[in-house]
């Protein structure tokens, strides 16, 4: 008998011990399901990634594609012909007259700058990525934009895209592209970011002090020989004319907004040419006035410096002093958005000006004289 309860006792021993060895197993096979599952999302995941990375990579092979076109579409500009350059020599730009251009039009107009392009009428040298070089003529500049156009006369060229510089955003990616040092260093690219917008520089040239506002400022590096090429955004769109640098300090260069130039080109590919209307003012925005000595900072609007005597603003009655709010019911506070609008008018067209004491004034432009 007491066998039997041994034996009894042992096949529940036994009992027990297959029910914990199937229950361990049975939860191993749980967790290693669970596991597996685990890992077949994180693949999953993994696969999701690799595809999003392709996406990404597809994208920027495209935005490759882009920047060739801008290379493609970027030019050299000289008054002079240059042979054997070198870039050593710092003086290059100021020697030779060396730069950069933009081919915005399959018709051959090309924006650059007005330093690089003196006056209307004078012949130029432009240098196409090919290495070929054809004599170009100055349509139209404009001193205090430092911008000009010139045209050649070539088939088959590639315009680049121009974009919208009202959109810029604070730390937005911008690549500037020229020339820089000369011909040894064609097609430079250079990376930054948009780090100020409406900026106003004041500087020297030929002993007189010259103010340029509503300017982009980038720490993407703008060198001799880069003014005139273009600022792209990462869609490989124009959206400033590089222009100008500080050469005592390291990445702080600046930019012409190019929606201040989109009608005048338009102009020139419609009817080939541009008659600007003038109101016979100059004006500074607001940021400019402590720089003149002046306190009168509280306001929104522009500041008329000066007036031609014998402009049409002078004959509504507008004299210096007066602040400019608005244009044909259009709000202005700085001088770039008025010569944008004015620049769709054309001499003889009529506009009101609006001025901070709540007068109108009806203007009758004229041709600008040059």
């Amino acid at each position: 008998m007491e066998v039997y309860r041994v034996e009894k006792k042992r096949n529940r021993f036994f009992e027990y011990f297959f029910v914990i060895v199937i229950s361990v197993i049975g939860t191993l096979l749980v967790e290693r399901s669970i596991t597996e599952a685990n890992k077949l999302e994180e693949y999953a995941s993994y696969l999701s990634y690799e595809s999003d990375q392709a996406v990404g990579e597809a994208k920027i092979r495209e935005k490759g594609l882009a920047w060739e076109s801008v290379l493609e579409s970027t030019v050299g500009i000289g008054m002079v012909k240059p042979s054997g350059l070198n870039v050593f020599d710092v003086n290059v730009e100021e020697k030779w007259g060396l730069g950069t251009g933009i081919i915005v039009s399959k018709a051959g107009y090309i924006l650059t700058n007005q330093h690089l392009a003196q006056k209307v009428g004078a012949s130029v040298i432009v240098t196409l990525k090919s290495g070929k070089s054809v004599t170009g003529k100055i349509m139209w500049t404009e001193k205090n934009l430092d911008l000009a156009i010139l045209k050649i006369d070539e088939k088959n060229l590639t315009p680049l895209s121009l974009g919208n510089s009202q959109n810029l955003k604070y730390g937005e990616t911008v690549y500037a592209i020229g020339n820089p040092l000369g011909v040894e260093f064609k097609g430079s690219i250079t990376k930054g970011i948009v780090s100020g917008l409406n900026r106003t520089i004041l500087f020297k040239e030929d002993e007189k002090e010259v103010f340029m506002e509503g300017l982009i400022q980038t720490d993407a590096s703008i060198n001799p020989g880069n003014s005139g090429g273009p600022l792209v955004n990462e869609e490989g769109e124009v959206v400033g004319i590089n222009t100008i640098k500080i050469t005592s300090a390291e990445g702080i260069g600046f930019a012409v907004p190019v929606s201040i130039v989109k009608n005048i080109i338009a102009a020139f590919e419609e009817e080939g040419s541009f008659e600007e209307a003038s109101l016979g003012i100059f004006a500074y925005d607001n940021r400019v006035i402590p720089y003149l000595g002046n306190d009168r900072t509280n306001f929104s609007g522009i500041y008329v410096a000066s007036v031609d005597e014998k402009g049409p603003a002078a004959n509504a009655g507008i004299i210096r002093g007066d602040i400019i709010t608005m244009v044909d019911g259009m709000k202005i506070s700085e001088m770039m958005e008025l010569r944008e609008y004015l620049y769709q008018k054309k001499p003889g067209d009529k506009v009101t000006l609006m001025l901070q004491d709540n007068k109108e004034k009806e203007v009758t432009l004229r041709r600008k004289s040059n």
